[in-house]
């Protein structure tokens, strides 16, 4: 069985090396609906996949991105100078932050966050499935385990910055999936 979360966020960011002179060359945002997909082929002692509160630690993570502005680690060094003086809350990520940037990203991390969950509740072999970003209200993109393999990156290749850490409720799921 597979259930679904939807989460939302306000981001900005800049998509280096893309067609659209618009996106390559210009700070913009977008409101972003990332939906998470999660199976099992069992259920739990209430007759559920997994109780939604137990994404409490995604929602967090996710929320991390919320009003912040998201850098690609390969950013030109005087425009990370600049985008970490003026943004209270930066987000740099090993790939781009395009919507499938964003895809590959958040299934990594969600899905070490998922497998560390303390399941209470019978809950048995929950899996991530798949994450979907919509970037926009016609088009998204979808990742799942296998898409990984296009990708090399850790934990530590994330960095949170100060002002995002501090709105977070409890820190201990990060530091128990590696990130600190």
């Amino acid at each position: 069985m597979i259930i679904r979360k939807k989460f939302r966020f306000e981001g900005a960011h800049i998509v280096r090396n893309c067609t659209s002179q618009r996106c390559r060359e210009n700070i913009h945002g977008h409101s972003y609906e990332v939906e998470v997909f999660l199976k099992s082929n069992h259920l739990d002692n209430g007759f559920m996949v997994m109780d939604f509160v137990l994404l409490n630690n995604v929602a967090e993570f996710i929320h991390s991105f919320d009003h912040a502005f998201t850098l690609w680690d390969k950013e030109l060094e005087d425009v990370k100078d600049a985008i970490y003086r003026i943004n209270a809350r930066v987000a740099e990520i090993p790939v781009s932050p395009s919507a499938e940037g964003y895809a590959l990203l958040f299934f990594f991390v969600i899905s070490r966050i998922i497998s560390s969950a303390k399941m209470i509740n019978g809950e048995a072999n929950v899996r991530l499935h798949a994450i979907r970003v919509h970037e926009t209200l016609s088009g998204y993109a979808e990742a799942s385990a296998e898409d990984l393999e296009m990708v090399t990156f850790s934990i530590a290749d994330l960095k949170l910055n100060g002002g995002i850490q501090k709105e977070w409720k409890d820190n201990s799921w990060w530091r128990l999936i590696g990130g600190l």
